[in-house]
């Protein structure tokens, strides 16, 4: 099977911080590994040479990703690699890849993988546009778009049974039939992130949080911050912040200033210190290795994080509060709705030895499905 993986890298100079790439770094191998030609048209590379590349120019802003596909690019792309399927990534391109398949005259499949969803949905149903996508009211056109995308797909891929509740329900509302297309796939945990529990110390009266998640408004940074003024004043717990984007491009921070200022405000909180990996994999390990538990996003329209999974697959508690996938994968002693419980469920890991290592081997356990050799015998059943 000839794949075309077209891969819309949103910071081609922060690789870390990109799941979608991760994704990507992860599962191509193990798509070959599996008997598939893949072709990953990226800005930038995959890790394995038997991964083929066909280079691409990233799109300036998350807009540009949605709205300017590159007819002209996909015709010339198609028509060089002739692929039998063609992987969009970027949901709302489907369209214009189907689009680009009939005039290059290439008959294949496309197979869409929502690795984000533009939208949520409240526990009594109602639709909520995810504000990330929703600058200046784009928001209705982007989850319209989403929805075309939708249409366009052969075969559509979701991270999680919440994912695949939000994308039924949100088809049904804009009147697409989904029929027998929606699969669930979740993404490979990163081979280099595995840690057997068996080797795991518990804390000594006092733990170390570590919140490994981007600090958009969005994720729910502000929430976070009240919280983590609470974990350190009323536990024993000290907490660890990754900086994931570093120094960001004036046209980011110009469309986007949240994640500096939550920064800034996290940098002056006594108890709180800031890390960064510096985009090395290993240096990433070893801050989540000097750690005792994660703290999961407080993101509304979460259908997936792969920093939770780095942090499980670590053999790494994580907290987090109880909405969307969080509740549907955390173990149920390890969420929360106030911040008081947060306290007690940190307090907890940090004094509770016996507590703290049954959670971290059922963390690893939920990982276990994970491996990319797994995870690409489901994708390709997925996308046939």
């Amino acid at each position: 099977m000839r794949v075309l993986y077209l891969l819309n890298v949103s910071n081609s100079s922060q690789l870390s911080a990109d799941s979608g790439f991760t994704f990507a770094d992860m599962l191509a191998p193990a798509l070959t590994d599996a008997g598939a030609e893949v072709t990953v048209a990226s800005p930038v590379p995959v890790g394995d040479t038997r991964v083929h590349f066909a280079p691409t120019t990233s799109p300036s802003t998350k807009y540009r990703a949605r709205f300017d596909p590159g007819m002209d690019a996909l015709v010339t792309l198609i028509r060089d690699r002739r692929p039998e399927v063609v992987v969009a990534n970027q949901i709302e391109a489907a369209p214009a890849i189907r689009a680009a398949l009939l005039e290059a005259g290439v008959d294949a499949l496309i197979a869409g993988y929502c690795h984000y969803l533009p939208f949520s949905f409240t526990d009594t149903g109602v639709l909520e546009l995810d504000p990330a996508m929703n600058d200046r009211g784009l928001g209705r056109s982007v989850l319209l778009a989403f929805a075309a995308g939708l249409a366009a797909c052969d075969s559509i891929l979701v991270h999680s049974s919440t994912a695949a509740s939000w994308t039924t329900a949100a088809a049904a509302r804009t009147g697409v039939d989904l029929g027998d297309k929606l699969h669930i796939v979740p993404a490979p945990r990163d081979v280099r992130l595995v840690r057997d529990p068996a080797d795991i110390t518990p804390p000594e009266g006092r733990a170390t949080g570590i919140y490994n998640h981007r600090l958009y408004r969005h994720y729910g940074t502000a929430r976070f911050t009240r919280l983590a003024r609470r974990l350190v004043a009323d536990a024993p717990v000290r907490l660890t912040v990754m900086d994931l984007f570093g120094t960001r491009s004036p046209e980011r921070i110009r469309l986007d200033p949240s994640p500096e200022r939550h920064l800034e405000e996290l940098a002056t909180t006594d108890g709180v210190t800031i890390a960064s990996d510096r985009g090395d994999r290993i240096r990433y390990r070893n801050l989540l290795a000097g750690t005792h538990f994660g703290i999961a996003p407080f993101r509304p329209g979460c259908p997936w994080s792969m920093s939770v999974i780095d942090c499980q697959a670590m053999g790494l508690p994580v907290i987090g509060p109880r909405t969307g996938w969080l509740a549907e994968h955390i173990d149920h002693e390890l969420l929360f709705d106030t911040d008081e419980q947060a306290v007690q469920i940190a307090e907890r890991l940090a004094t509770d030895a016996e507590f703290y290592l049954v959670h971290a081997k059922r963390a690893y356990a939920s990982t276990a499905d994970l491996t990319p050799a797994v995870v690409a015998a489901r994708y390709l059943e997925a996308i046939k």
